[in-house]
């Protein structure tokens, strides 16, 4: 089993189901004062809407990413940086992982 976390200088665990109530990520190894922002995120994951790619998926829901902690003011903070997809974005955890792959290398 490949397990839930992954990466070397920045340590991603994933966690939740496409078919339960959330789902999200933990980037644990920000150090302080990274630019980040939600948009960052959400514009990884527009390129992988429908119709921008010849093999993007056919799925119509929307992909939102929420910072919950790890970042002021756009900024990370040094702790564990948590990110959460709203229930309307959570159809498939493929979707949210290039972007969260993207953080993490």
């Amino acid at each position: 089993m490949a397990g839930n976390t992954f990466g070397k200088i920045f340590r991603v665990t994933t966690w939740g189901e496409s078919h339960g109530p959330a789902l999200g990520a933990v980037i644990d190894g920000c150090p302080p004062r990274l630019l980040l922002a939600a948009a960052d995120i959400d514009e990884a994951l527009a390129r992988r809407r429908p119709g921008v790619q010849t093999h993007a998926t056919s799925r119509r829901e929307p992909d939102r990413v929420e910072i919950l902690s790890g970042v002021f003011e756009a900024c990370t903070t040094g702790m564990p940086a948590s990110l959460h997809a709203p229930p309307e974005s959570c159809a498939s955890i493929e979707r949210f992982m290039p972007a969260i792959r993207r953080l993490a290398t």
